[in-house]
């Protein structure tokens, strides 16, 4: 039982992408009312500001765990790349990343993503 109150003491951080409406939104406010900061991503920032704005006013989002927004197309290695430094230089960790942003006929670049969260301090473990 200690590990999981050790785990739950523990401040997680999580990126979702594709999360200014739908399932990405209620991914973010579902991760934020269990304390989770959550990095809500999309590729037009007026819309993510717009669903940071919308969480931040229920209560269901607040106290308990902070959303922000940071702009993402994750078909752009210089929009991944912004994305990672923010992350790092911000937070220093990524617990949680939710790949919910929807592409068609769109290869996604997933060498630069994987260096990318490398780059971050990799993937989590269980032993974390």
């Amino acid at each position: 039982m200690a590990e999981a109150s050790t785990f739950l003491d523990t401040r997680r951080h999580a990126v979702v992408t594709g999360a200014n409406k739908g399932i990405g939104l209620e991914i973010c406010r579902q991760l934020a009312s269990k304390g989770v900061t959550v990095v809500l991503t999309s590729r037009d920032e007026k819309r993510g500001l717009k669903a940071v704005c919308k969480l931040k006013e229920e209560d269901s989002a607040a106290p308990s765990g902070e959303v922000v927004f940071h702009q993402l197309d994750v078909t752009d290695s210089a929009s991944i790349d912004s994305l990672v430094e923010f992350v790092s230089t911000r937070f220093g960790k990524l617990d949680i990343l939710v790949n919910n942003a929807g592409m068609s006929g769109i290869n996604l670049d997933f060498q630069a993503f994987t260096s990318a969260v490398e780059r971050v301090g990799g993937w989590p473990t269980d032993e974390e």
